[in-house]
């Protein structure tokens, strides 16, 4: 690649991996899964980014939704995740964010009640801000099937019992 090329991929990375870390994470439900997912969407775009003209942002979320369902279909079940580490935090700044970790945690745990299919499509409509035809072609589903399962998953987020105890939910 390019040098140019080299640059722009590297100021892509800085500019969107927040975003689809916090993408990834709303997919998968786990922080070091993102990560990972997040790492092989772009080590996989990265040899074909002098030909990704258009959006590139695109393509790295195509990616990483297709390296997300392939390993949700083949249950890969090898790695174990250990205790989380005790660190030491500084109980002051920790108070600080202990609301927005908890409603974090909520959404994330109604999240994990919705089927993949319901989670892709809610992550993409409503944390990527794609517009119905995007999701569609972007899953490789039908428009109609796309509406259908934003309407379940949306429904079963309002009645979460995790989102009604933090005030997110439809209902209090």
């Amino acid at each position: 690649m390019t040098r140019a090329a080299d640059a722009d991929f590297e100021r892509f990375v800085q500019a969107q991996s927040t975003p689809l870390l916090r993408f990834a994470e709303m997919l998968c439900g786990d922080r070091h899964t993102a990560e990972d997912l997040v790492q092989q969407a772009l080590m996989r775009s990265y040899p074909k980014w002098h030909r990704l003209d258009s959006d590139p942002l695109r393509y790295v979320r195509r990616v990483l939704v297709n390296r997300f369902l392939s390993q949700v279909r083949r249950r890969w079940t090898k790695e174990v995740p250990s205790d989380p580490v005790d660190n030491d935090w500084d109980q002051r700044s920790v108070a600080d964010f202990a609301a927005e970790v908890h409603t974090r945690e909520a959404v994330l745990a109604a999240l994990a009640g919705l089927t993949v299919r319901e989670r892709a499509v809610v992550a993409l409509r409503y944390s990527q801000d794609l517009s119905e035809a995007e999701t569609a072609e972007l899953l490789g589903m039908a428009l109609g099937t796309v509406k259908s399962t934003a309407s379940r998953a949306l429904t079963k987020l309002r009645l979460s019992p995790d989102l009604i105890e933090t005030g997110v939910g439809g209902h209090r």
